[in-house]
């Protein structure tokens, strides 16, 4: 997993005290002459690994990046459709299925009926 680039000062940090603590600890133990020991060896690897990805990081943040209008072009305009894919959904939009109760015109226009009925009947005599 690669390491965040937030924590590399705090590990080079860490690892530097460690090293440090190493280095002093051989020193008391009367091995100033001698080499370093496997624990300042493996240290001292981990530091330079650190320092390696740290430049690598940084070398990539400096890199050019995609500006807002690339990524916004690239991402938000899907690639051409086909004129026939196109026609065959405005066939199918045409071919919708009739409402189950009657439209508005249909109410409308029974009502105008009934009452030009009504008015043209004759009226019944009052009883």
């Amino acid at each position: 997993m690669p390491i965040r680039t937030a924590s590399f000062t705090r590990r080079l940090s860490d690892n530097g005290r460690a090293l440090h603590r190493a280095m002093v600890s051989r020193v008391a133990s009367g091995g100033a002459d001698s080499g370093p020991s496997e624990a300042e060896a493996a240290l001292i690897e981990e530091r330079r690994l650190l320092k390696e990805e740290r430049q690598k990081r940084k070398a990539q943040a400096l890199q050019p990046k995609p500006s807002a209008l690339d990524r916004l072009v690239r991402t938000h305009h899907p690639q051409a459709k086909d004129k026939k894919v196109g026609k065959e959904t405005q066939a199918a939009a045409e071919k919708k299925k009739p409402k189950p109760g009657k439209s508005r015109a249909e109410k409308h226009a029974e009502k105008a009926a009934a009452l030009e009925a009504a008015r043209r009947s004759p009226k019944k005599p009052a009883k």
